[in-house]
């Protein structure tokens, strides 16, 4: 099923916010898309951790190939190795190694669980002018003010999709920790279900037409 999808383009440069045209673009969704979503999410957040618990058993550890003292005829207790999990400095018994949990997810499936997220977006959805996010230096106060002049609060989670990387506009978001930068081609699941605004430029518009198509 295919939804065409309105988006209401403001331009920064005016005082009252006008609305001189809307920019419609066609996006495919699923009557599945919830499941597709919750899909896509939970294959992120897994493929994400960093899977480095590791802890070394007695044949990884260095030394110990030496046995202690002889088997018999000392009194103590028999003896193989330095290196055994009963000795102090000595290997780990069901210690934690890393596991690979990774999840796979068709590309298809990614598409339209990124299309039916934007669709539903509807009112929270924002396309501006290509120009607006062009700063000179990258200082933070000059995006906060681009931002309120958009009526956003800096407070809420805002989500910027540009078509091109813009080393300035980066460098002025990390600053802020609610604003997060993507490019139209790298936007993820994650990011558009935690984005309370989407900022979206008219060019990236015509990349994400086309680079999730499907």
């Amino acid at each position: 099923m295919t939804i065409n999808k309105t988006f209401i383009e403001y331009k920064i440069n005016s005082p009252n916010l006008t609305t001189p045209k809307n920019l419609l673009i066609s996006l495919r969704v699923n009557n599945n898309s919830m499941y597709l979503i919750h899909r896509a999410f939970i294959n992120q957040i897994t493929n994400n951790r960093q899977r480095s618990a590791n802890t070394k058993t007695r044949s990884e550890i260095r030394g110990g190939g030496k046995k202690p003292w002889k088997q018999k005829g000392t009194g103590k207790a028999r003896a193989g190795s330095i290196r055994s999990p009963l000795w102090r400095g000595g290997g780990v018994i069901f210690g934690p190694k890393p596991k690979d949990n990774r999840k796979k997810i068709n590309q298809k499936e990614k598409k339209i669980a990124i299309n039916s997220l934007l669709v539903n977006k509807k009112p929270i959805t924002l396309a501006v002018d290509n120009n607006v996010f062009t700063i000179k230096e990258p200082k933070t106060k000059l995006l906060s003010q681009k931002l309120k002049s958009l009526n956003l609060d800096i407070n809420q989670k805002i989500l910027i999709i540009t078509e091109s990387n813009n080393h300035n506009l980066y460098l002025a978001t990390r600053n802020l920790s609610n604003v997060k930068l993507f490019k139209a081609d790298q936007i993820n699941i994650a990011c558009l279900l935690k984005a309370e605004k989407i900022i979206i430029t008219e060019n990236s518009l015509l990349t994400i037409a086309e680079v999730y198509n499907v």
